[in-house]
């Protein structure tokens, strides 16, 4: 998965777990704070990413979310139940997963096969 997608998903799963609203997450692997901020209601998702200059957008449906990565022009799938997530980018073809402990989100990206951190 590209960087900026996982930061995006990052920044909304930890919004989501937490509650939080920041003005976007600071990217551990890459070292620097990207700046992603927008809606995120039980139903929908609306955020954008300053850094990259485009918008993830999305609903519910059931237990997962169907995004959508404007700048990549992929669909994503979400699944967040507690503190845990995983799902898959239709972009690169890779699922994902991870957990939220305090304000700190660690997803594990099987395109990559390692753990990268966020915190929110």
């Amino acid at each position: 998965m590209k960087e900026h997608v996982r930061s995006a998903i990052a920044y909304i799963v930890g919004s989501v777990a937490t509650g939080k609203r920041a003005s976007g997450v600071f990217d551990y692997t890459a070292g620097k704070h990207v700046s992603i901020s927008g809606t995120i209601s039980a139903g929908s998702i609306n955020v954008y990413d300053y850094d990259n200059g485009c918008h993830i957008s999305g609903s519910k449906s059931g237990s997962s979310y169907s995004l959508f990565h404007y700048g990549e022009s992929a669909h994503i799938t979400l699944t967040i139940t507690g503190m845990n997530f995983q799902g898959y980018d239709f972009g690169s073809g890779s699922h994902f997963s991870g957990n939220v402990i305090g304000a700190s989100i660690n997803v594990y990206d099987y395109a990559t096969g390692s753990y990268h951190n966020y915190s929110i």
